[in-house]
């Protein structure tokens, strides 16, 4: 196909520098270390903190599972995927498809029993983003179909949620807790959606998305995320321009 000229080269250039990903790479992976993330198994039917890897092999062979290096390893890959669709290429949707199993699998072994009802979406998201991207689906400006899909990502977030939380018996006395919860699972719905149609909005979604991120991480004391948001809301506001100015990746390149 005959390639035409972008209207900013340079930051497409930018949004997808190899630069980009190996400091998001870094950083992901120092934080998860700073955090002693590596450090936890699940064993006996319970959440262990705080155990050296030079103990690792004996509680492995005792049937141990090595939540915390899967749980660093699947945020690793989980960045690199998101980096492969902000320079849309497919390959990061197909990594989509495995790492929201992963994410999955941890999310519930930490106590998050209602991560069952939860990710199955989001998977399914992620193979129909496969699938249309290998279609041929281009950058498009948000349409009427865009503003049904956000009332029917919050309506099924509330939906599950709040579902969750009844099959599960979570007692929460601060009602406001399952809203916060709610909105931000719908939001993520909306930006995985987004992605798999490929709208303009995407990443200005998961601007909002990494924004409320921060907030709550700031809140919590969580500086360490903070940072690590703060870098996803960076990448994510360059490439939703860049979307917006410079559109489909297929159709144009940087001259």
């Amino acid at each position: 196909m005959k390639s035409i000229q972008l209207s900013n080269p340079t930051l497409r250039r930018v949004v997808h520098s190899k630069y980009i990903d190996i400091i998001g790479v870094v950083l992901v992976t120092v934080i998860c270390f700073y955090r002693g993330f590596h450090e936890t198994i699940y064993y006996q039917g319970g959440i262990q903190f705080g155990v050296p890897l030079s103990g690792f092999s004996d509680y492995i062979s005792k049937g141990a599972f090595p939540i915390g290096l899967l749980s660093t390893f699947g945020a690793v890959i989980s960045l690199l995927a998101a980096r492969m669709i902000v320079k849309q290429q497919n390959l990061g949707n197909l990594i989509g498809v495995f790492t929201t199993v992963n994410s999955g699998v941890i999310d519930y072994l930490f106590g998050n029993h209602s991560a069952i009802i939860t990710y199955p979406l989001t998977f399914i998201i992620a193979i129909i983003a496969t699938k249309k991207w290998s279609d041929g689906e281009q950058v498009k400006k948000a349409d009427a179909k865009y503003w049904l899909l956000i009332v029917l990502a919050f309506t099924v977030s509330y939906s599950l949620v709040f579902l969750g939380f009844y099959w599960f018996g979570t007692s929460i006395t601060n009602p406001f807790f399952k809203h916060t919860v709610a909105i931000i699972f719908g939001i993520s719905l909306v930006g995985n959606v987004s992605t798999a149609f490929k709208y303009e909005q995407t990443f200005l979604t998961w601007s909002f998305y990494n924004l409320a991120q921060i907030i709550k991480n700031v809140i919590q004391g969580n500086l360490a995320n903070v940072v690590k948001y703060m870098f996803y809301i960076v990448n994510a506001i360059l490439t939703y321009f860049d979307w917006r100015i410079n559109g489909d990746v297929k159709t144009k390149s940087i001259n």
